[in-house]
């Protein structure tokens, strides 16, 4: 193959492919957004039919999320060196193989391995999404195509939750929770027979090298912390968790140092420390991962109580969640097209408290109505929570990397994806501790829907005392976020392609 400096504009303006192209990638992106969410519904499913333990369902999740964080960013610089769409190609062949390995696991161990490889080839897969359509949609085409990419993302969180429930309740060929996992083998075939034909091959012109040191020294300091925290509860939390938990700080802090030395050799670093120096930045990751982390603990714990503590069907608890989704969606759009331009910074904080007022609120009804509660009484708490989560989403990433100089917005945003997924993966985490934690190991099945609900309202609390922390980390944004020029590029779009040919 022979590279060519083709101008976008030229290359892509005109060939109607790039449409083909562009409901490929972003079927592959709505593949990956419902499989996040999809899981949780089937939970407690997965766990009455393959005798998961409590762990092991944490890791069905957490897996995903910890193999996905710790890959994105070398999955980004992958396509950048050996070409979008051949790593595309990879990452949905290898998220289709995981699918189907999921979909076929013969016991929990298989599944939670099944897992972790789906949220590796999810890291393959996700960043040459936007990349791809970079590369193929001339400038004045792309306001329009993320737009439209937009919409995928929440047509992803609402339809998520509720194509878990159909597909669990209707237990299509008696696979039960299988069936969320066998259904993305069609889908995926078809991304990866088209996609061959339709998307065109771009590569960075000057492409970062690979850190393979750094992904593997944030890998092992997630492991060594994260896995006490899940396996700590059912071992009766050993001397060596503790040891663990403290050396996973000595590994990251090995991380920075190795980075400091890996910028100043080749520039290619896995984390561009120097970023950290930008106020508004260094605030906003926080506010991300502890993020992140809120909503790790609430979607597992919420699923828990209302299948498994309530005894409700998934079709009643996916459908319970739906004016939640709503709510987002529409908060979203309002929060980045009419608010913040007005207002700026407060919308995000009010968005924290709006959020945290529904979570009490939450707590008030499950303790206030106990297991007599029904969906309706839930709906105020789950939409005051989402036009809180809508008015922070939306805006977030353009506060965080407004002050960012252009050169490093591709890193600050791929940077600002990983870590989101970290904080998610570390809530999931800390479901043994604010959940679990308050079960009895010796539980009589009577007293299981009593003790899963204490334990929902002792979640919610943490839950709530964590936003209170992330209205306060917002005060460091700045006041009135500045018009950033393509913010939401990832690590690969830093530069004008080449188109391959």
């Amino acid at each position: 193959m022979t590279s060519t400096e083709t101008p976008l504009s030229t290359a892509g303006g005109t060939d109607r492919r790039r449409w083909f192209a562009l409901a490929i990638v972003m079927t592959a992106a709505f593949m990956d957004l419902v499989d996040v969410t999809i899981v949780n519904i089937a939970i407690p499913s997965i766990q009455r039919e393959s005798g998961a333990s409590f762990s092991q369902i944490q890791w069905i999740t957490a897996g995903y999320a910890l193999a996905f964080a710790a890959g994105l960013i070398t999955g980004g610089r992958l396509g950048d060196i050996h070409g979008r769409k051949r790593i595309f190609l990879v990452g949905i062949g290898g998220f289709t193989l995981a699918s189907a390995l999921c979909g076929l696991a013969v016991n929990p161990e298989m599944l939670v391995a099944s897992r972790f490889l789906q949220g590796a080839m999810a890291a393959l897969m996700v960043p040459q999404v936007l990349s791809i359509v970079h590369a193929t949609f001339p400038a004045h085409e792309r306001g329009k195509v993320f737009g439209l990419f937009g919409a995928v993302v929440g047509l992803g969180a609402v339809s998520g939750p509720l194509l878990g429930a159909l597909l669990t309740e209707w237990n299509l060929f008696g696979w039960e929770w299988r069936s969320i996992f066998l259904i993305n083998l069609p889908v995926g075939v078809a991304g990866l027979l088209l996609g061959g034909r339709f998307i065109t091959e771009s590569k960075a012109p000057r492409a970062l090298k690979l850190d393979l040191v750094g992904v593997a020294l944030v890998t092992l300091g997630l492991l060594m912390l994260l896995y006490p925290l899940i396996r700590g509860r059912e071992l009766g939390w050993p001397v060596w968790g503790y040891v663990s938990m403290a050396g996973a700080l000595v590994v990251l802090a090995a991380l920075v140092a190795y980075e400091r030395r890996k910028s100043a050799r080749d520039g290619s670093p896995l984390v561009e420390l120097s970023l950290f120096r930008v106020k508004s930045f260094a605030a906003g990751i926080a506010v991300q991962t502890v993020f992140g982390v809120a909503l790790g603990v609430f979607f597992l714990v919420w699923t828990l109580y209302m299948q498994v503590g309530l005894g409700w069907s998934a079709l009643k608890a996916g459908l319970t969640g739906v004016p939640f989704s709503i709510a987002v969606s529409v908060a979203a759009g309002l929060s980045v097209q009419q608010l913040v331009p007005r207002f700026g910074r407060k919308v995000l904080q009010a968005g924290a408290l709006v959020m945290a007022a529904g979570v009490l609120l939450y707590l008030w009804e499950s303790a206030h109505y106990g297991l007599g509660i029904a969906p309706w009484q839930m709906a105020l708490p789950l939409v005051v929570m989402g036009v809180g989560m809508g008015l922070i989403v939306a805006p977030l990433t353009d506060a965080i990397l407004s002050e960012v100089p252009r050169e490093h917005s591709g890193s600050a945003s791929g940077l600002l994806n990983t870590v989101q997924q970290m904080g998610n993966a570390l809530g999931l985490g800390l479901v043994s501790v604010v959940f679990f934690g308050t079960i009895d190991d010796r539980l009589r099945p009577d007293r299981m829907g009593t003790a899963f609900a204490d334990a929902f309202r002792n979640s919610l609390g943490w839950v709530a005392a964590v936003l209170g922390v992330i209205f306060l980390l917002m005060f460091a944004l700045p006041k009135r976020p500045a018009q950033h020029v393509e913010g939401e590029q990832t690590a690969t779009e830093r530069e004008e392609p080449v188109l391959v040919s």
